[in-house]
């Protein structure tokens, strides 16, 4: 008898096929498949090698939640957001359900969103790709071979990349569609082959859940102390969240999402998802050392047809390539996926307008408005003429995912911060010395010792001023670190262009916190930051 089939099969959620069903196949006879089926090809190291075809990454515009009385009052609808009736919700799942009847081979995983057992939800994913099925084990907590008999799915998630949509019948923009339906508890995935759909739809169910138990659910990566004490550390893509938490001195809890409890920071994966374009063995090893493993998933990445040796920085297949490999892949990842309650809350932010400076120590207020802000700056590209930066405001460092009002999120951070005493840093990766173009790009060597000297604590004890335009308070001198770097004006050549800067980006700050000014209190709305310039 096979133990990894459960009690609770696909008959009982009222799904019929035809279909050979293979149940929670391990690894090793998932790449088998994969490779049988022509859907990917090993390495010469052995990682297994798949292409995505036109979608290299998620397809925003084409999820829609459904609107309806479950969550008509509790979604924050709008561009991120979009509503689907139920109608058209239902013409789409019975559409799913009659391609499920004809397939000949359905892969199944049955998994655990969540490391922390009283705040993980049960999910069943069903795939006609085999690498599909092995990408969300890997990516996933993976059930005790035990627990698998009786494992009862509280949310499915069906995920079909030959299905096409048909916009008129379905109610969605074109043949892809991401469909989530909270009250039925489950999610349609279909027409791109882009595997981190399934991965973020389950952050979306954990971020729309946790939140009503009073567990803050977050996008960032966690890392743990020799002491036991737990950093987290917010951003987005390009400002070094993946880098600065795989520290080899500190315990990887995880480096994409993770939720917060009364007791603990925990992961939601069993699994990374790293970028691996340009990847080099020196400045990311661990992570480098996941594309000569079996086991490991590469996206889009090129290989030699006859040698099968990898090209990391070749982008021709896309830029966006990536990398899933289970979590214990990193010789000091956590065996619990777990750390206790933060001690530290870090910022990332890129801030190609050389404003910031490279640490900032956060009031509970000011880290609420800069959580609630999400900003960043990327550089506009690198065409003749282009040089202005792009400011990107990202709401909670995660607004696709995030489907309650942001100030839901942001009051549960402000209250766990003040209920634990947590030290709150803003860190800028960015650039400095003037704007992209201009300046250079911040030090990683002062990044690390900045952020080492505010986690062992020592970088409470320096002498800080407070910054005239955003009022936090900017350490003046700190061992290690070359002093002109704190004080971002003194670092340009003309000072009234810096001035100036730094009143524009006050603006967009003060222009995109607009939207959330009359859902946060009085304490929040002054620290927002108010320029020199103006005043």
């Amino acid at each position: 008898m096979n133990k990894r089939i459960p009690h609770a099969g696909l008959d009982r959620q009222g799904i019929e096929t035809r279909a050979d069903l293979h149940w929670n196949m391990v690894t090793a006879r998932l790449v088998e498949a994969a490779v049988a089926r022509g859907e990917g090809k090993l390495s010469a190291d052995g990682p297994l090698v798949v292409e995505t075809g036109a979608h290299t990454g998620r397809s925003a515009q084409d999820k829609f939640i459904v609107r309806d009385a479950e969550t008509d009052a509790t979604v924050w609808w709008g561009k991120t957001n979009k509503g689907m009736t139920p109608e058209a919700f239902a013409a789409l799942k019975a559409d799913f359900l009659t391609a499920l009847r004809d397939k000949e081979n359905l892969f199944v995983q049955d998994l655990y969103g969540g490391s922390q057992p009283e705040h993980r939800v049960r999910v069943r994913v069903i795939n006609e790709l085999a690498w599909h099925n092995l990408f969300i084990r890997t990516m996933l907590v993976r059930p005790e071979e035990h627990e698998l008999k009786g494992f009862e799915p509280e949310y499915t998630i069906i995920d079909l990349p030959s299905f096409r949509a048909d916009p008129a019948r379905h109610g969605c923009r074109s043949e892809t569609v991401i469909a989530v339906n909270f009250t039925e508890k489950l999610i349609l995935i279909g027409g791109t082959r882009y595997a981190g759909e399934m991965k973020k739809s389950v952050f979306g169910i954990l971020n729309y859940l946790l939140p009503t138990s009073g567990v803050m659910p977050m996008h960032c990566s966690a890392n743990m102390g020799a002491d036991g004490s737990t950093a987290v550390f917010f951003g987005l893509s390009g400002t070094g969240k993946t880098t600065l938490s795989a520290d080899p001195q500190r315990t990887l809890i995880g480096d994409d999402e993770h939720g917060w409890s009364d007791t603990a920071v925990f992961n939601f994966e069993g699994g990374c998802y790293a970028k691996m374009i340009r990847l080099s063995p020196e400045a990311e090893p661990e992570i480098f050392a996941t594309t000569k493993r079996f086991g490991t998933v590469l996206e889009n990445v090129v290989m030699d047809p006859v040698t099968r040796q990898l090209d990391l920085h070749d982008n021709s297949l896309a830029e966006n390539s990536r990398g899933a490999y289970p979590i214990d892949f990193i010789p000091n990842a956590s065996d619990e996926n777990m750390g206790g309650v933060p001690r530290n809350i870090v910022m990332l932010t890129a801030d190609a307008y050389g404003i910031l400076p490279p640490i900032a120590k956060l009031t509970p207020d000011q880290a609420m408005y800069h959580f609630l802000s999400g900003y960043t700056a990327r550089v506009a590209g690198t065409e003749i003429g282009v040089t202005e930066p792009d400011a990107t405001f990202s709401t909670c460092f995660g607004a696709p995912f995030m489907p309650r009002h942001p100030s839901i999120y942001g009051n549960l951070l402000k209250e766990r911060i003040a209920r634990g005493g947590v030290d709150c840093w803003l860190v800028n990766t960015g650039w400095t010395g003037g704007q992209y173009g201009v300046g250079h790009r911040m030090p990683i060597k002062a990044t690390r010792a900045l952020l080492n000297a505010a986690l062992d604590g020592s970088l409470k004890d320096a002498e800080f001023r407070t910054d005239p335009n955003f009022g936090f308070k900017v350490p003046v001198a700190v061992p290690g670190v070359d002093s002109a770097i704190l004080d971002p004006r003194a670092t340009w050549a003309d000072k009234a262009a810096y001035d100036a800067a730094a009143a524009r980006l006050v603006d967009l700050f003060v222009e995109n916190f607009a939207q959330f000014a009359d859902h946060v209190d009085d304490g929040v709305r002054q620290a927002a930051p108010r320029s020199t310039e103006a005043a």
